[in-house]
């Protein structure tokens, strides 16, 4: 009586997957069967050969590549573009010869080389007492009220970007015209050892400075403000 034939054994999927994980150069001498391989195509109905797929995965990966490469080289032209005219800026502050020079040219810079349409520096009483004469815009002595809305705006904060309301920009920003609707504002305090007032940026769009921006430029200048304030005082 002959034997019965062993029941016929089924490839599992896994196996074969793992298999060929093992053994990666068994196509060498059997490119033939690549070409008969079949699989799913990403954007057209029904399957292509494997060769195919692979040359569509290989140039959408060349084409990420070139993306990313693209995006890198845009940001580093950035970051170099904002080195320079931060740099000019920098030179420009160190140059001023007095606390009101400071404020009109760090005005000038921050419209010419970073198109902010507006800025204000206030100040307390205490850094201009002895001044032969009162601080001129952009250049303000902080009093009470603008004290008040500058604190109620930052929120507990050292720096902030935040709308600004028309009654707000009056307030604040009294040597610049307000704008017909709400705008918005950057603002950072202004400190080194002892409170020397605020800096703040402002704009007539609503969106030039919004909520959740990075305030790092505005504390970074707002640094170096404060302690030329206090170098300017020195040499005065």
């Amino acid at each position: 009586m002959s034997q019965a034939p062993e029941p016929r054994k089924t490839l599992d999927p896994d196996q074969v997957a793992f298999w060929l994980a093992r053994h990666p150069d068994f196509f060498v001498g059997r490119e033939g069967l690549l070409q008969q391989l079949q699989v799913p195509h990403p954007h057209i109905d029904g399957a292509v050969s494997l060769l195919e797929r692979l040359v569509f995965d290989l140039r959408k990966r060349a084409e990420n590549a070139e993306g990313r490469l693209e995006h890198l080289l845009e940001t580093a032209r950035h970051n170099e573009s904002q080195y320079r005219r931060l740099r000019e800026t920098l030179i420009a502050l160190v140059e001023a010869q007095d606390r009101d020079a400071l404020a009109q040219a760090l005005a000038t810079q921050l419209s010419e080389r970073f198109e902010t349409p507006a800025m204000a520096l206030w100040c307390p009483a205490t850094l201009s007492d002895s001044e032969p004469t009162p601080p001129q815009p952009p250049r303000h002595v902080l009093d009470q009220h603008a004290s008040a809305r500058l604190t109620a705006l930052l929120d507990g904060r050292t720096s902030r970007c935040v709308k600004l309301s028309v009654s707000d920009w009056k307030c604040l920003l009294p040597h610049v015209k307000a704008p017909r609707k709400a705008g918005s504002c950057a603002i950072s305090r202004l400190s080194a050892g002892d409170p020397l007032g605020y800096l703040l940026l402002a704009s007539p769009s609503p969106d030039a400075y919004r909520a959740s921006m990075d305030t790092l430029f505005t504390e970074y200048l707002g640094d170096i403000v404060a302690r030329l304030l206090v170098r300017l005082g020195d040499h005065g």
